[in-house]
Parts: C-alpha cells; structure tokens; sequence
C-alpha cells in the first residue's frame, strides 16, 4: 500500500501544481482584460457604451465634419470669385504731355481687376486748362483707343 499512497501523493501534487498554473493563467488573462477595458474607458470616457456605439458615434461626428469642410470650401470659392471682380491691380504713369510744360503734371492711372477689367483714368494738365479722360476696359480691350501712356499704365498694373 505504500507503492498506491506514493501515486496518490504525486497524483495529488500533480493536480494542486496544475491548479496553480491553471490560477496564474486566470489571473494573468484577468489582468490582460481590465488593462484592455481601461484603454476603452479611455476611448469611451465615463460613458456606458461599448466600442460599437463609440465607431457609430464618431462616424456620424466625421460625416457633419465632412460636410462643414465642404461648406466652408463653397464659401472660399465665392469669395476667390469676388476676389477676382475687384480692383486688385493698379498703376501710375506720370508724364508731360505737351513739350516744354515740364514737371510730369500729365498722369494715367489703371484700376483694374484680375481678368484686365476696369477703367483707365487720365488727367491731361496744359498750361491753363486741364482734362480728365476715362476709358473702361474688359478684358484688356477698350472701346476707344488707349495713349502709349495710359497703354503703359495698363501693362504695370497688370505686372503688379
């Protein structure tokens, strides 16, 4: 009987040492859990939720996301519109315009947009008089044939 009480006695050490490994294994995987629910908590934060409702959520956040870029991009490209249609490019040529009067009091000023749109303004100075003369340009053509000068004006401004 000593031979079966020897077996047993292993048999019963065998059985407590796999039941410890059994509870290391089960505390280890315990621990492994409540590490991977404190990460959720972090995702999740106080909320009850579980990851599926969070993906749901945030997928919904990104989609009104989505649609506010899209939102603020029209508004851009309206405003790059307006932009365009202003007077953005403008330019001084002073000069005489009569020999001997000295002094460049003469000038032509071109104000205009980004597709050459807009008008050239030029002051004439004589002696006892002087003249102003407007002349609206689209698109780089004008409706009455610009001076050198007032030609000149255009090409700085457009340089600008």
């Amino acid at each position: 009987m000593h031979l079966s009480a020897t077996v047993a006695g292993w048999i019963a050490i065998g059985a407590a040492a796999a039941a410890a490994a059994a509870l290391l294994i089960a505390l280890a995987y315990y621990l492994t859990l409540r590490r991977i629910r404190q990460a959720q908590l972090v995702l999740l934060g106080s909320g009850r939720g579980d990851l599926v409702d969070f993906a749901v959520s945030l997928q919904s956040r990104i989609d009104a996301l989505h649609g506010s870029v899209d939102a603020i991009a029209a508004g851009l490209a309206r405003a790059d519109r307006r932009i365009d249609e202003t007077v953005s490019k403008t330019a001084i040529v002073r000069y005489d315009a009569y020999a001997n009067s000295g002094g460049h009091q003469s000038a032509s000023v071109a104000m205009l947009d980004s597709a050459r749109t807009g008008v050239v303004l030029s002051a004439i100075q004589g002696r006892d008089y002087a003249r102003i003369y407007i002349k609206e340009l689209d698109r780089g053509r004008a409706s009455v044939a610009l001076s050198p000068e007032e030609q000149e004006a255009v090409e700085r401004a457009m340089s600008s």
